[in-house]
Parts: C-alpha cells; sequence; structure tokens
C-alpha cells in the first residue's frame, strides 16, 4: 500500500490529496524526516521508524497555523486549494533551508508543484511572506 493511501484511508489524514498518481504534481508531497517526498511513489511500510508530516503536522500544538499556512491566507495563495497540502509541505521543508530566498529561488523552490489553476504569482508572494513570518517579521 503507498503511503499516500495509507493516510488517507487508514489513518484518516485526507489532507495529503492524490493528484496523478505519478510523482509529476506533488499534491501528495508530505515530509518524511523534514524532507519532501511524494507520497504516491513511496510504499508505505518502508517508512516505519521515520517521522512523516503531513499538511495536519504543520499546524502548531496551541492550534495555530504554521507560518506557511498564514502566509498562504494572508497572499491568497491557493485558489481551488487541491494542490495547497503539496505546496505546503513543500514550503515549509524548503524555508527551513532557505530562510531568506529571493523571487526566483521561491520560483524554482515551487517548481515541482502543479498548480492547475495557475495562481502562481501569489503562491510565490506567500513563499516569500512565509519566510519573513519566520524570521518574526510583522
Amino acid at each position: 500500500m503507498l503511503l499516500s493511501d495509507v493516510l488517507r484511508h487508514e489513518l484518516g489524514l485526507t489532507g495529503t490529496h492524490v493528484g496523478c498518481e505519478h510523482g509529476v504534481c506533488g499534491a501528495c508531497t508530505v515530509l518524511l524526516d523534514g524532507r519532501p517526498v511524494r507520497s504516491c511513489l513511496v510504499f508505505g511500510v518502508s517508512v516505519d521508524g521515520q517521522d512523516v508530516t503531513t499538511v495536519e503536522g504543520l499546524t502548531e500544538p496551541d492550534g495555530s497555523m504554521h507560518p506557511v499556512q498564514q502566509a498562504f491566507q494572508d497572499c491568497h495563495g491557493l485558489q481551488c486549494g487541491f494542490c495547497t497540502p503539496g505546496f505546503l509541505t513543500t514550503i515549509a521543508a524548503y524555508l527551513e533551508e532557505n530562510p531568506e530566498p529571493t523571487e526566483d529561488e521561491a520560483r524554482e523552490a515551487i517548481s515541482g508543484n502543479l498548480c492547475r489553476c495557475t495562481g502562481y504569482q501569489n503562491i510565490v508572494a506567500s513563499v516569500l511572506r512565509a519566510a519573513e513570518l519566520q524570521r518574526g517579521e510583522p
């Protein structure tokens, strides 16, 4: 059983969306030990003992939004929302390693995730805003 199926059907974590089922669109991206992976390409059994973070896991323990989630809300970074969980996990991992991205770097960071609504400009703005929020900037 694929990790995306385990998450959605066995654990009820339906925030992880499955788009293409070929690892191309990025909608199913989750963090495996902090690194983004396409959960539609990974067998669930193969992640035994590793930390899996879904979009549900980005929310802070007190229920507040992760800076990336807040930035998407602030910048209207989502349209239909289907691809959003994959973007959120991808960007959260990216900003851990690149806390001050340029606009071009932000575009490169999300280049592996597809938005069929073509709303990339606001997603790029969300990446930059999330970086600001993580740095504590108002």
